[in-house]
């Protein structure tokens, strides 16, 4: 099941205007200017897991809620087999597969990512984003070569990274071949993913 943009986009429209919250308020939460926020709330642009994180938490609902319109419900335990979650597409082709889409209160987020390899991406600076908490990725194929601020790393399989991911960070395969990698993204301290 993969999420259709703009009925993403309009749920957010939903929420914010339910909450009356204002768009310059929407921009601000989630790091954008009110134009390019407005964009991205019209399901004009591509909509970052990072925008729809920071959407979800200025308006107090899980994540989950706002890509399926349903509210997570299992909270024994959640199990997803090999190969399905909740599909998520998004910049240059990353391809995010939700593996707990429906368990309730999570702590983490727990994602399988595929980066594609792009030759355009080998020699120029990788594009580093920013959101709350802290992130853990485990590479499970390929090669990545992951930047934290001004430091970079080539990551192999079976090599881990844990990072503050609310500063700057990014990735992007190389090897010449894709990257797949368990990314799993956690709030801080006692706050919950809700």
């Amino acid at each position: 099941m993969e999420p259709n943009i703009k009925e993403v986009a309009g749920r957010i429209r939903a929420l914010r205007e339910d909450l009356d919250l204002t768009m310059q308020e929407m921009a601000e939460a989630t790091g954008r200017s009110v134009a390019e926020y407005a964009a991205q709330e019209a399901g004009e642009e591509d909509l970052s897991f990072t925008f729809l994180y920071k959407c979800a938490e200025k308006f107090g609902v899980d994540v989950i809620e706002l890509l399926t319109g349903e509210n997570p419900h299992l909270t024994g335990y959640s199990l997803t087999r090999a190969g399905t979650g909740l599909s998520i597409k998004r910049r240059a082709g990353f391809e995010y597969l939700h593996k707990a889409p429906h368990f309730r209160h999570k702590l983490a987020e727990p994602f399988v990512v595929t980066a594609p390899y792009l030759e355009e991406q080998q020699n120029v600076p990788v594009h580093l984003s920013r959101h709350g908490g802290q992130e853990l990725d485990f590479i499970i194929s390929g090669q990545m070569r992951f930047a934290y601020e001004d430091h970079e790393e080539i990551l192999n399989p079976g090599d881990v990274v844990m990072y503050d991911s609310g500063r700057g960070h990014g990735m992007v395969a190389t090897g010449g071949a894709p990257c797949v990698f368990l990314a799993i993204v956690m709030k801080p301290g006692d706050e919950k993913i809700i």
